[in-house]
């Protein structure tokens, strides 16, 4: 399975899995993008992200972390 940036739910499930000694709360949107961009399954455009998918991911990895 190859993620889009469309795929917001399960971005945020794997960087809470990749990432669980960190706070998403206090990741900036800089290297929010890296991260995303560095998971295995990732298969999109870079370029495609924007302010709005960047803060879909980060509450939904928010959400994860709190589970």
């Amino acid at each position: 399975m190859s993620l889009k940036w469309t795929d917001v739910q399960e971005i945020a499930i794997q960087l809470a899995e990749q990432h669980a000694d960190i706070d998403p709360q206090y990741v900036n949107f800089m290297d929010l993008h890296q991260w995303v961009c560095q998971l295995e399954a990732f298969d999109d455009d870079p370029e495609k992200s924007n302010e709005k998918i960047l803060e879909a991911i980060q509450a939904l990895w928010i959400e994860e972390a709190q589970e």
